[in-house]
């Protein structure tokens, strides 16, 4: 008998447990317009991260131009989706959004409404109260003169400011807690130098242009802009990246973006993802080439030189920390005046700007666990909740195959400027990669190249030896009066037409306890044009090459076996 009561005992202990489980389970759902809406509620999520209690569901808010893109933005993240009508129909314990626009009173349950961008900076023509954003339009913001969201999440003092001039209301709910996406920015700069490996950027200047949507965007004004870049920069001085807002990819679509780019993308134009790898380039840069797009505080928040290219118009509120960051920056013309314009930006400490859009640093998370939970009428989780490290880009860009190539020779000293085949720069002599090149460049080209590949993991395999592929090379093209097997980072072989066969060895550069290497096939130009300068010489021979920031020593000698017999 005592054993069926313990029993009996234990089980109701369970059940009460159960319960009270039961009565902690919470459903939060984010209701979303755009990609854009839902990347910024994403880097949000982190405050529920390790708690069972919580369940979350996305909807999309019907209304949206974006809509498409979000649709396939939910896709990649897995989380579990539910139809705009079934949210419509459901109790919700909170519902999260990025944008105040569309039918969001009718969710049941306290909402919370996040900024969309680094402040209120714009206004869009056509919607809501004129010149004012939507995140501070009452337009948008009250349903039967009444502010339909529990909290309005802000990111500095600035903003509570202007929201209770706009709708005094709304500004009665609302509380600065910083921002998330900044603070996932800054908790990242420690992986910079990764980052900037997986691009391949080595020592190069990384310049990141940065555009909005709509009509007044840099991409829509100045549409050339990142093919004149990527023509007039020397590639192996300059690295240029390309971030588009998630409107601009929903807008054009990436088969066409993709197209339109197509010959930028070719000569080594970045172009990230427009959720979280546009944050690591941004941690990666050297420099931001902006128009009126809040990206641009986000990189002055990380002190990197920001260099204007907005043309003007009616979408940038006056007074904004937008506005006073473009009036205080530099401004870039022509492409080719950007090596001056970036020195007058070098000299900007552009943190103090960004200063007037962000409060808080590294506090975001953990203010906005406090106000969430305590809507939710939970206690929050032990662990605090951190932002997550970005992850490293996975945008690499492709590699160039062919360079019109500048080569200046003085004594044993060349410098070496690379640049498209297409570039309106002055250039030596034109160089390519055997076979990736194309027909048309192999046949123009000066120089070619090839890189050693990993060996066939197939029993039966053919191959080429160093030797055997240079000699075919300069046979079947007779324009060719230098062909070069790229062997290792540090290893070439050289066939000259006019001073025959030899071994190049590339010293890498050594310096403050790092080493730095260049491209190889810019040396096997360096040497052509040398040779070319330097009829007469007698092996070996000490030479100094020039890429941008980076020089190094080149040994040329007499070739030797094993770099004939190397198999390619």
């Amino acid at each position: 008998m005592d054993n069926l009561r313990a029993a009996s005992s234990e089980q109701r202990a369970a059940s009460s447990e159960q319960r009270a489980a039961s009565s902690e389970q919470r459903t939060v759902l984010l209701a979303v317009r755009s990609a854009g809406a839902l990347h910024r509620l994403l880097d949000v999520l982190p405050v529920f991260e390790g708690d069972a209690r919580i369940a979350t569901r996305v909807t999309l808010v019907p209304g949206s131009a974006f809509d498409v893109d979000a649709l396939a933005a939910l896709e990649r993240t897995g989380a579990r989706t539910v139809s705009w009508e079934e949210a419509c129909g459901a109790t919700h314990d909170l519902v999260l959004t990025a944008s105040p626009k569309g039918a969001l009173p009718v969710l049941s349950g306290p909402r919370v409404v996040m900024p969309h961008g680094a402040g209120f900076n714009k206004s869009v023509s056509g919607e809501g109260s004129p010149l004012l954003p939507s995140g501070l339009d009452p337009c948008f913001l009250l349903a039967d003169s009444e502010p339909w969201a529990a909290l309005h999440a802000l990111a500095h003092g600035e903003q509570l400011t202007r929201l209770a001039e706009y709708c005094p209301p709304a500004a009665a709910r609302a509380t600065v807690v910083g921002d998330p996406t900044l603070d996932r920015l800054l908790g990242s700069t420690g992986h910079r130098e990764s980052y900037r490996a997986v691009l391949g950027t080595g020592e190069r200047r990384l310049i990141v242009l940065t555009s909005t949507w709509g009509p007044e965007s840099l991409l829509a004004r100045r549409p050339e802009l990142p093919a004149e870049l990527v023509g007039q920069l020397p590639h192996d001085a300059y690295q240029v990246a390309l971030v588009l807002h998630p409107n601009a990819y929903s807008r054009t679509g990436s088969f066409d973006l993709t197209r339109h780019l197509a010959p930028a993308l070719s000569a080594g134009l970045v172009l990230p993802g427009p959720y979280e790898e546009w944050a690591s380039l941004l941690v990666a840069a050297d420099a931001v080439v902006t128009d009126h797009g809040s990206t641009a505080l986000y990189a002055a928040a990380l002190g990197r030189p920001v260099i204007g290219a907005y043309e003007g118009g009616s979408e940038l509120i006056p007074g904004t920390a937008m506005a006073q960051l473009l009036s205080a920056v530099p401004r870039l013309g022509k492409a080719g005046e950007l090596d001056q314009v970036l020195r007058a930006a070098e000299a900007l400490d552009s943190r103090q700007f960004a200063e007037a859009a962000f409060a808080l640093p590294g506090q975001a998370l953990a203010r906005l666990r406090r106000e969430l939970y305590r809507l939710l009428e939970l206690p929050p989780p032990d662990v605090p909740a951190a932002p997550q490290p970005l992850p490293r880009p996975g945008c690499t860009p492709d590699r160039p195959s062919a360079f019109a190539v500048r080569a200046e020779v003085s004594g044993t000293r060349i410098a070496v400027a690379r640049f498209p085949p297409d570039t309106q720069e002055e250039v030596h002599h034109l160089a390519a990669e055997h076979p990736e090149a194309g027909q048309r460049r192999i046949q123009s080209a000066s120089v070619l190249w090839r890189r050693a590949r990993p060996a066939s993991p197939e029993p039966h395999s053919s191959t080429w030896t160093a030797g055997g592929w240079t000699a075919r090379v300069l046979d079947e093209a007779p324009g060719c009066r230098t062909a070069a097997a790229i062997l290792t980072p540090e290893r070439c072989l050289v066939r000259s037409r006019s001073a025959g066969l030899l071994s190049v060895r590339i010293e890498a550069c050594r310096t403050a306890g790092r080493v730095v290497r260049t491209d190889p096939a810019g040396v096997v130009s360096a040497v052509h044009a040398w040779l070319r300068a330097t009829p007469h010489w007698t092996p070996p021979v000490s030479l100094v090459c020039d890429f941008g920031p980076v020089s190094v020593t080149v040994e040329l000698a007499p070739a030797e076996r094993t770099d004939l017999g190397y198999e390619l």
